[in-house]
Order: C-alpha cells, then sequence, then structure tokens
C-alpha cells in the first residue's frame, strides 16, 4: 500500500547564528610576502604556517600590551608613545635607533607621510614636533 508523503519537519532557525565569530586574521598573502621580501629566498609550505603563527601570536601579544600601556596611562586609546615605550621596552628602539628613523627605514613613503608629519613651505621641508 502507498503512504501519503510526509513532509520532513525542518528545524526552525533563531534569529541569531550558531556560529561563533571569528578572530580576524592577518591574510596569508599579506605574510608570505611580507616575510619572502626579507628572507629573499623560496619559503617551505610547513615553515610559512609557523611564520602565520608565529605573527598572529605577535600581533595578539602586541595588542595586548599596548592595551595594557594606555589603560595605565588613563586613555581609552593607543597612541605613539605607548608603541614607542613598547618598542624601547623590546630593543627595537634606542637612543641610537629613534622610532622615526625605523619608520623611513622600512615603510613605504605613503605610510611615512602618515607617521611622521612634515610642513612644506616653499622648497624647505621643516619636521612638526
Amino acid at each position: 500500500p502507498l503512504q501519503l508523503l510526509q513532509p520532513k519537519p525542518v528545524p526552525k532557525r533563531s534569529g541569531t547564528s550558531q556560529r561563533k565569530p571569528r578572530e580576524p586574521q592577518i591574510p596569508r598573502s599579506l605574510i608570505k610576502q611580507i616575510f619572502s621580501h626579507f628572507v629573499k629566498m623560496p619559503v617551505a609550505r610547513d615553515a610559512l604556517k609557523i611564520v602565520e603563527k608565529c605573527s598572529e601570536r605577535y600581533f595578539k601579544q602586541l595588542s595586548n600590551d599596548l592595551e595594557v600601556y594606555a589603560n595605565h596611562a588613563g586613555r581609552k586609546t593607543v597612541e605613539m608613545a605607548d608603541l614607542e615605550v613598547l618598542m624601547r621596552r623590546q630593543g627595537l628602539v634606542t637612543d641610537k635607533m629613534p622610532l622615526h628613523v625605523l619608520i623611513e627605514r622600512y615603510l613605504p613613503l605613503e605610510y611615512r607621510k602618515l607617521l611622521i608629519p612634515i610642513a612644506v613651505s616653499g622648497n624647505k621641508v621643516i619636521p612638526c614636533k
């Protein structure tokens, strides 16, 4: 005997998503591009995966440290001074190697213009403080 076909009940979806929100990630292509620029040789896939994990951990720790510095100063905004203090503690910024020298050495011109403001008057370039 033929039975009447009953549609299977479809579970109702709630308005909220069941997925956990994912943390933002640095694109793999960007990490590979930056790392390859400094390494100047081919990098094995498994080595690149380790570099990606290290980069993620580094930026998480960097962000946490900068947040702590800003909170300690009683601010809710991370400022350039916080980054300079952190880089000084890491030994990247010293009296012989100031932050603006690192910026000029490693960042493209469009970023340098944003991070090192200058006043231009005629043919003279005057650093702003």
